[in-house]
C-alpha cells in the first residue's frame, strides 16, 4: 500500500498542493488536511504515515513567522504529535512548516534537553525577503529524509525569516553531537558557503539549510524542495540543467515510511 501522507493546511499557508504533488509523484497517497478537520475529528492522526507542514504565511505571521501554528500544535495536538514523532514517523517542515517546528520546539525535543527558546528563525541578515535559487548540501547521517553522500540539492528559497539562530553558539555544539545539522548551504561549485551572500541567503550560522531531531525522522528546511520537482522548474533549462533534484527528498521520505 502507499503510505499515506497528511499535509497540514492552515489559512494563510500556500505550499500545501505544491508538496501533495511531490509526494504523489514519489509513489504516495497525499491528503490535504485543514487543521480544523483534525480539531472536528473528521481526521484522525494515527491514519497517516507521513506528516508535512506545508510553506506559505500561516496566519498571515502574526506574530512572527510560524508562531501562531505553532501554539496551535501545542494547545491542541501536542500528544498527537509527540506520538506520531515517537513512533518514528517521518515528518517534514517546510519554510513556514520549519519555522514552526523550531518555535513550537517539537523538532529540539528529545535526549538532547535542548530548550524552545535556545534555537530560532530570525530575520534575514540582508534585511529584506530572499527568493532565489540555492544549493544544499547533505549534512546529516541519521535524517530520514537525506543521504549524506548524495549530491547537491538545488531548490528555492522564499522568506524574510530564515536566519537559524541560537543565543549561545554551545547549543550548535549539541547540534553537531547529535548529527542534527542536516542540510548546508553550498556555493555552486558545492564547497561550503562559509556564510557569504547569497550562497547563504540569510546569514543562518554555519551555513544550517535544515536540522532534524535527534532521532533523524522529523527534518525542517528552509528552501523549498517541492519547486524542483520536475525538469521545466529548474531556472536553468535552457542552458541544460533539468535535474530536478528537489525530488530526492521526498522520495527518501516515502522508502523510509515503506521500511516502518
Amino acid at each position: 500500500m502507499k503510505p499515506t501522507v497528511l499535509i497540514l493546511q492552515a489559512t494563510g499557508t500556500n505550499r500545501d498542493m505544491d508538496a501533495a504533488e511531490a509526494f504523489t509523484k514519489v509513489g504516495a497517497a497525499a491528503e490535504i488536511v485543514h487543521i480544523y478537520q483534525l480539531k472536528s475529528g473528521e481526521k484522525k492522526w494515527q491514519d497517516y504515515q507521513i506528516l508535512v507542514l506545508a510553506g506559505g504565511f500561516s496566519y498571515a505571521d502574526a506574530l512572527g513567522a510560524g508562531k501562531l501554528l505553532s501554539i496551535d500544535l501545542r494547545t491542541y495536538f501536542i500528544d498527537e504529535v509527540r506520538a506520531f514523532i515517537a513512533q518514528k514517523k517521518a515528518v517534514i517542515g517546510i519554510c513556514n512548516g520549519f519555522q514552526t517546528l523550531v518555535k513550537s520546539g517539537l523538532i529540539f525535543e528529545n535526549e538532547t534537553n535542548i530548550q524552545i527558546t535556545e534555537g530560532t528563525l530570525t530575520f534575514n541578515q540582508s534585511g529584506h525577503f530572499e527568493c532565489r535559487w540555492v544549493n544544499l548540501r547533505p549534512a546529516s547521517a541519521k535524517c530520514v529524509w537525506i543521504k549524506k553522500d548524495q549530491s547537491i540539492i538545488e531548490c528555492p528559497v522564499a522568506h524574510g525569516e530564515g536566519n537559524f539562530f541560537v543565543k549561545d553558539n554551545k547549543y550548535i555544539e549539541t547540534l553537531l553531537k547529535n548529527d542534527m545539522i542536516a542540510l548546508r548551504y553550498a556555493a555552486p561549485s558545492g564547497n561550503p558557503a562559509e556564510g557569504s551572500y547569497p550562497y547563504n541567503p540569510n546569514g543562518s550560522i554555519m551555513d544550517i539549510a535544515g536540522i532534524c531531531n535527534p532521532a533523524g525522522n522529523v527534518l525542517g528546511l528552509m528552501p523549498h524542495p517541492e519547486n524542483n520537482i520536475f525538469p521545466y522548474q529548474h531556472y536553468r533549462r535552457t542552458r541544460g540543467n533539468t535535474t530536478p533534484t528537489g525530488l530526492e527528498i521526498f522520495k527518501n521520505g516515502v522508502e523510509y515510511a515503506n521500511q516502518m
